[in-house]
């Protein structure tokens, strides 16, 4: 489903597209609607690459298939938009973090009648996303949350809820590589839904007290050090190992 009028870059050997967050934002809103009249059925599946996905992208088999079957990924990582500017004639004009896209998606969701399903996360921590969301945008419509936790078996009667449930956009927040590859499982069971959007941890930053880093960190691309603070049992071995592949990559796999 990938659109050819949609630019890309490859970066980091990804093909990324240029696409600001409230470009986004609409695409949602022309997919959601060509899907209500049918002029397709299935949806469109979406994803986000950052440092760790560079480099798991070329060092995990599974991983990459199932990144070569979306129809777009977007940069969730500074350091993806600054090799851009130095390897492209068109760089990049802005960081596509998908914790700040959720909130632009929500808006224009709750102008259009979109319905939102979200999908992951520790029990309960999807559920009060949706609570905070809808407080801060009062005409949001959640069509229903489950948590993360669930076996392959189960596949096939969640999407039944999910589709019973009248859901445009399905936001599935499972980590990577799992999402990815749960993403590429759904898709043709999800008939009549416009969009799976992986998301990662992004219900924590909303629903379970997980902060994010300070805004000048994120625009000096350092959010990973942050985080790997925070968590440097569980997180920091990942960045020492990740980051310099993912800079090889960004090095040079990155062109116009």
């Amino acid at each position: 489903m990938a659109d050819p009028q949609i630019a890309r870059l490859t970066i980091g050997g990804l093909p990324i597209v240029r696409l600001t967050r409230a470009h986004m934002a609409q695409l949602m809103l022309v997919d959601v609607a060509q899907v209500r009249s049918r002029v397709r059925s299935l949806p469109r599946l979406l994803t986000s690459a950052n440092g760790s996905v560079v480099a798991d992208y070329h060092r995990n088999v599974a991983l990459r298939a199932a990144m070569d079957k979306m129809d777009l990924i977007d940069a969730d990582g500074m350091p993806l938009v600054f090799a851009s500017r130095i390897f492209c004639k068109h760089p990049l004009t802005e960081r596509a973090a998908t914790t700040d896209f959720l909130l632009d998606a929500c808006a224009v969701a709750a102008q259009n009648q979109v319905r939102f399903f979200f999908l992951g996360a520790r029990p309960g921590v999807a559920a009060r996303a949706a609570e905070h969301l809808r407080y801060r945008f009062p005409d949001l419509q959640i069509a229903g949350t489950r948590n993360g936790y669930f076996k392959d078996a189960d596949l096939a009667e969640i999407c039944r809820q999910v589709r019973d449930a009248g859901t445009d956009v399905l936001w599935l927040g499972l980590g990577t590589p799992r999402q990815e590859e749960i993403a590429v499982a759904m898709r043709e069971m999800l008939g009549g839904v416009a969009w799976v959007r992986t998301c990662g941890g992004l219900f924590d930053h909303y629903g379970g007290g997980v902060s994010r880093a300070p805004y000048w960190m994120q625009v000096l691309g350092l959010e990973w050090l942050y985080r790997g603070a925070r968590e440097p049992l569980r997180l920091g071995w990942r960045y020492l190992v990740t980051n310099p592949i993912a800079v090889y990559y960004l090095l040079t796999r990155t062109r116009d």
